[in-house]
């Protein structure tokens, strides 16, 4: 059954557009496919398991859009241009695509492979741009919006977290880079970093114990992020709104990461510090 959510924004905000959302089965992105489809868009979802994605396809189909569920792999540029043709050859065009397949796990740098760093450089950043490149001669045809779903970890440093600190960095690099050399062609290319968003594998694997309650308390908003925070930032973004917004990775963590500080490798809380006079 299709989720039901409030809005700031008009149903069809996005009526008559075309999305893939790469990742869109599960977490983050598939709040964000929610808010497409709710807002008028047809929608794609890709995710390399296809167990990932049929019910979610199904959920958006019962909003009243067009949807499709397509299996593949990001890090495989033949399966990338093959899922850009399904998703096209279902809609008659493409107008949005969001970047969202990730991969991540917590491994401190001297425990970490090779092959473990490079899985997720592949998934995050080379996906990143497989699925750019792919999509870029239908996005092309009419001007459309790239949004790419990156992370705050490697503002400051991340224990742990390197790989996809590294990759992340490498999304953002992307996101400027193609704003500038294909803004011409009426594509804008922006980003979204949230911090730590509540009920993702994200926050499971990161926020153990009292981990979560300490994030809480850190963030200036007095709370963790909700899928909704982000999928309303996406929406703003990929709307007629932002047009002339092009290369920006917007945060959407409530303000988390200004206040974060380190003390003996840990994040404090702000009413944990010790007010000096």
């Amino acid at each position: 059954m299709a989720e039901v959510r409030s809005s700031a924004f008009r149903t069809d905000l996005l009526q008559g557009r075309a999305a893939l959302v790469t990742g869109g089965g599960t977490g983050i992105c598939r709040g964000i496919a929610h808010a497409l489809a709710a807002h008028g868009a047809d929608v794609a979802i890709t995710s390399r398991r296809a167990d990932h994605l049929e019910g979610t396809a199904r959920e958006l189909e019962a909003m009243g859009v067009k949807a499709v569920a397509i299996a593949a792999d990001v890090r495989d540029p033949a399966a990338v241009d093959g899922a850009i043709k399904a998703a096209v050859d279902r809609f008659g065009r493409l107008d949005i695509v969001v970047n969202g397949a990730a991969g991540n796990f917590v491994c401190a740098a001297e425990d970490l492979s090779p092959n473990g760093f490079g899985t997720v450089v592949d998934i995050d950043l080379k996906g990143t741009f497989n699925v750019s490149k792919a999509a870029f001669p239908h996005l092309k045809a009419r001007g459309g919006v790239i949004l790419n779903i990156s992370a705050t970890l490697h503002y400051l440093g991340t224990a742990s977290q390197i790989h996809v600190s590294a990759a992340k960095a490498g999304v953002d690099a992307v996101t400027r880079t193609l704003a500038v050399e294909w803004g011409r062609h009426g594509i804008r290319v922006n980003g979204i970093a949230p911090g730590p968003i509540d009920g993702t594998e994200g926050v499971k694997r990161l926020l153990e114990g009292d981990k979560r309650e300490r994030s809480r308390r850190l963030n200036p908003l007095g709370r963790l992020g909700t899928t909704d925070d982000v999928a309303d930032a996406a929406l703003f973004l990929c709307s007629d709104a932002a047009t002339f917004i092009n290369g920006v990775t917007l945060v959407v963590d409530g303000g988390q990461w200004l206040a974060s500080y380190r003390v003996s490798g840990e994040p404090a809380a702000l009413e944990d510090r010790e007010v000096l006079s």
